[in-house]
């Protein structure tokens, strides 16, 4: 069975603040466990007020702290807007509170707009030195030599698993020189999701962490009883994601009964290029679409985005996309 995570947004919604949207995040981990979810990750997101998740490394504490078993990480830390040593800390630190449930995954992008940048004091350049800054961040998380200067403590010799997350070719040849599983935002950018795959596969080089290419793909899925009802929940992402191309920044919003009302003909075509790895229905419909898309990309693994206002409905739609993928 090609295994399950989540990639949890901690959404701040009209009905909830972001103590409930953490709260609920750290709920929904723990049903999530319970229903054989190997990981779940959150990423770093700066000045949305609709996304509670910008002291990323807090948050997976409060996470973690709230379960037993699952692996909880970073999908991801935008690395640029970091020290490597920082984040050593950080994560070290994480993985002595929970040994052996800690990830790292690691973006290149900002997460954010260039007045957040400047507001972490970032040079818009630290992109570039993307690849260099693993390796450091990488070197930290290591066991320290006798003669080493600097140390990261309490993070070295921890050895967090690193991952490289991207939607686009760069990220995937990182990962393969590196020796490093891959993360592809499919479930934003889908466009490169089979190129970037063959890239990564083709060039793959085994490390000490990683013998063979090992995959995992973003996917939407919406699971509700229904076919219909999964859909009319779906409204909530897709309205967020008509935000997001018009540049509206705001809460979540609840579903509603005909999204044709709500975007323009514009927000609907680029919406939808962005949503197009999206699985919404009933649970014999989820298992088809994705037992189709595993054949389609053979990826090791499926993070999931079940983007529902509501949380009970969110939670169910969690289970059901467990029970229907066993």
């Amino acid at each position: 069975m090609t295994a399950l995570s989540i990639l949890e947004l901690v959404r701040v919604t009209q009905d909830t603040d972001a103590g409930a949207a953490l709260n609920n995040a750290r709920e929904l981990a723990a049903h999530a466990e319970q229903c054989g979810y190997q990981r779940i990750w959150v990423a770093e997101h700066h000045n949305m007020e609709g996304i509670a998740s910008a002291a990323t490394s807090i948050v997976i504490a409060h996470i973690a702290g709230g379960t037993k078993t699952i692996r909880v990480g970073a999908g991801g830390i935008m690395l640029p807007n970091h020290a490597p040593y920082i984040i050593a800390e950080q994560f070290g630190t994480l993985e002595r509170l929970y040994p052996g449930r800690i990830d790292l995954g690691l973006g290149r992008a900002p997460g954010t707009d260039q007045i957040a940048v400047r507001a972490m004091r970032r040079s818009p350049a630290a992109s570039d030195q993307f690849p260099q800054d693993v390796l450091e961040l990488q070197a930290f998380l290591a066991s320290a030599s006798p003669d080493q200067r600097i140390t990261a403590v309490p993070a070295a010799g921890t050895q967090v698993p690193l991952w490289i997350l991207g939607s686009s070719g760069f990220g995937a040849s990182l990962a393969a020189e590196l020796g490093l599983p891959y993360a592809f935002a499919s479930h934003f950018a889908p466009d490169m999701l089979m190129p970037a795959l063959e890239i990564y596969r083709s060039r793959f080089k085994p490390s000490a962490q990683l013998d063979r290419p090992y995959a995992v793909a973003g996917i939407n899925v919406i699971a509700a009883d229904t076919d219909a009802e999964a859909k009319r929940l779906a409204t909530t992402q897709q309205m967020s994601f008509a935000d997001l191309v018009s540049g509206r920044r705001g809460l979540s919003k609840p579903p509603i009964d005909d999204i044709e009302t709500y975007w323009s003909p514009a927000e609907r075509a680029q919406a939808n290029q962005m949503l197009a790895r999206s699985v919404v229905g009933s649970p014999a419909t989820v298992r088809a679409e994705l037992d189709a898309f595993v054949a389609e990309t053979g990826v090791d693994e499926l993070m999931i985005v079940s983007d529902v206002y509501d949380h009970a409905p969110r939670l169910h739609s969690i289970g059901l996309i467990a029970e229907a993928m066993k």
